[in-house]
């Protein structure tokens, strides 16, 4: 009489562990899909991590499930980001900067700045998004490029201008 095991790891054509990715794995695969490792990998860091699971009908379910809701959640963080650009493309920030009587600025206006001014008026932009081609070192109007994440892109007025005089 024979009995089948339960949570029994199937071999795979090469006689490797065969296992179903919960995570990207870089140099191995995407998230969903059925990879043959060999089995030390397979048993001593993909399954301890919870990077992959054994490919039952179950897990297979659960996998899927999951996959759906990460998908939506994407798209919503898209639409999110595409409202954000949107947003962006009709603002203009204002940086006040020291300069000297030829407009030329004593520091310079980079990333940073630009994100706080735009955080200032509740757009969540980090540093990180701000594409400069270098700092900007002249008092004037420049149109910033920003991206999102996602492929999603976006342009941003910045006025650079001298603080009012003192009295």
């Amino acid at each position: 009489m024979a009995t089948k095991q339960r949570n029994q790891v199937r071999k795979g054509s090469h006689g490797g562990m065969a296992l179903v990715l919960t995570e990207d794995v870089p140099h191995l695969g995407k998230q969903g899909e059925l990879v043959e490792v060999k089995g030390g990998y397979g048993r001593n860091y993909l399954l301890p991590r919870g990077l992959a699971t054994i490919p039952t009908e179950h897990n297979l379910r659960l996998l899927d499930r999951y996959k759906q809701r990460v998908l939506q959640a994407r798209e919503a963080r898209i639409a999110d980001l595409k409202a954000l650009a949107a947003q962006i493309g009709a603002t203009t920030v204002t940086i006040e900067a020291n300069a000297n009587e030829e407009g030329q600025l004593y520091g310079s206006v980079g990333a940073a700045e630009i994100s706080r001014a735009l955080r200032g008026k509740n757009l969540d932009v980090q540093a990180e998004m701000v594409r400069l081609e270098g700092p900007i070192k002249q008092i004037a109007l420049y149109e910033v490029k920003l991206n999102l994440g996602y492929e999603i892109e976006s342009a941003v007025k910045v006025l650079v201008i001298k603080p009012p005089e003192k009295k």
